[in-house]
């Protein structure tokens, strides 16, 4: 807000300063009407500003999605287009060759043009590099922007001067050229938001005001010959309509992936890919939060809607602020009697939950009330409330993403709530370091006094509650009676399902403690904090996971207040503290592992199993190790099939073992044991290619740490 308030102080100042020099110029005799220029021209110029703004929105748009997408890197696009203009005002001082109104709009063409061709490129080497620092990272990826568009921006400089010089110099004539210029850049930024991008995507949107450049600059051409360079420019222009594919943007990541789905608009740019597994992911501009139809993903995402909705005593609503791929939706579909609402601001994401994610999100589509909003404009303008809200998982550095995350959106959150509601938001531990994680926590208790943390994986969630009318000084509002009186509801089966068969404890196992008051800055909309502090933590090395969870671990409440906090019954204490003392080693176990620490890990981790196999994350930790020490099992006589089936007792829908099994099954022909192994492959995974050779187990930490 003070950003923005010194912005309108200057801008006051200017306007003052230059009413007092106006008071002292003579004053203007009237323009004569030929001091006008032509029509012809002015439209032709009006044009030219309609193609430049085209062009910047577009570049703004895909190089915002290919590099760093935060503050820093649209200030330097909108720093480099100003300066271009700048600097071709005055180089334009040096051109007095009539020729130049014929080689400027093929330059600035033909430039325009290879910023598309350049774009797969320039991405993938974004996506490899090391940066050593965010300076390093803006400096070689502004240093690339410069290079590609600045050719450009000098010719939009350059054109003003000259064509007022053409027509005689006069001062009048560069003030209606400007004019009519900017109202075609007003023009031109309306339409390619509105019309273009949507329509025709920010690929050809580029191409077209690229060509639109061409066509109006040599309009002043003095010789026709030019206007030969047209065809070739639209040659150019046909392999580049359309964006480059997810593998060549980010090979890296996705070289073996196609785009089965693309949904261009104003808000992002929405894929839909496949791997070569059959598994699908979506990513919005190039990005991903677990997105994923695989089992461990799946898993994940349902959880986001499972911990919430168990720590209410009876829900009867729901709302999802944002509803990507349906999967965490879906995690409510065990639960009776539920009213499900989801606010979604992106098409791509409704369309790619409704026809690409089916198979994995149970058609949850058809079964909530959707609306297609921003989930800020939702709450603030929305009357109805709900028993419990949950905040989906996002990229917090990235532009605009952060204010999910204020103080004023937990306000309309709160106000969302029911009387005895809970409001859910969930964070990604990998997209934060400590300093960062605690301007979250602080700003979150400020709204909701008794929030409250658990984890789940390397997921974090911060819970917060709204009193309802018997709530006394002694109640707390998230406990264990509330959970268990939830899951009463319910028949054994459908509990079973509602918790993703890991029973009430392993969820109250994970409760970090309440958020502890304290002092120091929190996220505002309008003084925000994370946005420009994540991006220089990321390349500076302080996105360090194994010392944040190390951090979490030493705040972690002991046993005994643990127990005080979520009032569980004495009967229940065995039950809790096995949990309880679980999540803790398995946490010590990850730690261990990040930190290269392989000994350490594998002492931990079968304490952390003994304690409660039911936990997911413990038991395919475990069951993935042992399936990572093949060989060592095979050296001490063990068959591949003892070994699997070993895998299995410990988590019988681990995936990558029923494969094997099956297969093994089918090179023995053993066909009725193989159909057994393909048809539980099939409900655990309906979109996998089970044809396909296994690949190689990925552990949970793996995954998760991937920040893409």
């Amino acid at each position: 807000l003070a950003g923005v308030q010194s912005v309108a102080v200057v801008g006051l100042l200017v306007a003052v300063l230059a009413w007092l020099a106006s008071l002292r110029l003579p004053h203007a005799a009237p323009m004569a009407a030929q001091e006008r220029p032509p029509w012809r021209w002015l439209l032709i110029y009006g044009g030219i500003g309609v193609a430049a703004l085209m062009l910047q929105i577009g570049w703004t748009r895909l190089f915002g999605m290919v590099l760093l997408r935060t503050e820093y890197v649209l200030a330097v696009i909108l720093a480099i287009f100003l300066i271009g203009i700048g600097l071709g005002s005055l180089l334009a001082r040096h051109m007095w060759q009539a020729w130049w109104f014929s080689v400027l709009p093929v330059i600035a063409c033909g430039f325009a043009l290879l910023s598309l061709w350049l774009l797969a490129p320039l991405s993938a080497w974004a996506e490899q590099t090391r940066f050593d620092s965010l300076f390093s990272a803006l400096l070689q990826q502004g240093s690339a922007i410069v290079s590609l568009t600045l050719p450009v921006t000098l010719v939009l400089g350059a054109w003003l001067p000259l064509l007022t010089r053409r027509l005689g110099g006069s001062h009048h004539y560069g003030a209606w050229l400007y004019g009519a210029n900017s109202l075609g850049a007003a023009l031109g930024a309306l339409l390619a938001g509105f019309l273009f991008i949507p329509g025709i995507g920010t690929s050809a949107t580029i191409v077209s005001g690229a060509l639109l450049l061409l066509v109006l600059g040599l309009m002043w051409a003095p010789s026709r010959r030019w206007w030969l360079t047209v065809p070739l420019m639209v040659l150019l222009a046909w392999p580049v309509l359309q964006l480059p594919p997810v593998s060549a943007l980010m090979p890296a990541a996705y070289a073996r992936a196609h785009s089965i789905y693309t949904h261009e608009d104003a808000i992002s740019i929405t894929h839909v890919i496949e791997r070569e597994d059959g598994q699908r992911q979506l990513l919005a501009d190039l990005r991903r939060m677990d997105a994923s139809s695989d089992p461990t993903s799946v898993a994940a995402q349902m959880n986001q809607a499972r911990l919430p909705l168990l720590l209410h005593p009876a829900p009867r609503s729901v709302l999802f602020l944002g509803l990507g791929t349906g999967i965490s939706a879906a995690g409510s579909l065990p639960f009776p009697d539920l009213q499900r609402s989801a606010v979604e601001l992106s098409q791509g994401a409704i369309a790619a939950a409704r026809d690409y994610f089916t198979p994995v999100n149970g058609a949850v589509n058809q079964q909530l009330t959707l609306v297609r909003d921003d989930a800020r404009h939702f709450l603030l303008s929305n009357t109805a409330h709900f028993d419990v809200i949950i905040g989906d998982l996002f990229h917090p550095d990235l532009v605009g993403r952060s204010a999910l995350l204020s103080r004023q959106q937990f306000q309309r959150a709160y106000a969302r709530l029911s009387e005895g509601g809970i409001f859910v938001q969930w964070l990604a531990l990998n997209q934060f370091d400590t300093r960062n994680l605690d301007v979250v926590l602080r700003t979150f208790q400020r709204v909701f006094p008794d929030a409250v943390i658990f984890v789940d994986g390397f997921r974090l969630a911060l819970v917060g509650s709204k009193a309802g009318p018997k709530a006394g000084p002694s109640t707390a509002a998230i406990n264990a009676a509330a959970m268990l009186a939830n899951l009463a509801r319910m028949t054994e089966d459908v509990a079973q399902r509602a918790t993703g068969g890991e029973g009430a404890w392993t969820w109250l196992g994970r409760y970090w403690g309440a958020i502890p008051t304290s002092e120091g800055p929190v996220q505002d909309e309008w003084a925000p904090v994370i946005e420009y502090q994540l991006p220089g933590a990321r390349y500076s090395g302080a996105l360090d996971l194994s010392q944040l969870l190390a951090d979490l671990l030493a705040r972690r409440p002991p046993l005994v207040q643990a127990v005080q906090d979520l009032q569980v019954a004495e009967h229940d204490f065995p039950q809790f503290e096995r949990a309880y003392a679980a999540t803790s080693l398995a946490f010590r176990s990850w730690v261990a592992l990040l930190r290269q620490q392989p000994t350490e890990s594998q002492r931990l981790l079968p304490l952390a199993y003994q304690a409660n196999p039911a936990d997911r994350w413990i038991g395919f930790a475990m069951a993935d190790g042992i399936l990572g020490n093949m060989d060592a099992a095979l050296a001490r006589d063990m068959t591949e099939r003892q070994v699997l089936e070993a895998v299995l007792r410990i988590r019988p829908d681990h995936t990558e073992a029923l494969r094997e099994l099956w297969q093994l099954a089918r090179d023995d022909g053993e066909l009725a044991l193989a159909d057994e192994y393909r048809a539980r492959l099939e409900k655990l995974s309906p979109l996998g290619r089970r044809l396909r050779s296994p690949g190689k187990a990925a552990d949970i930490a793996v995954s998760d740490l991937n920040s893409q």
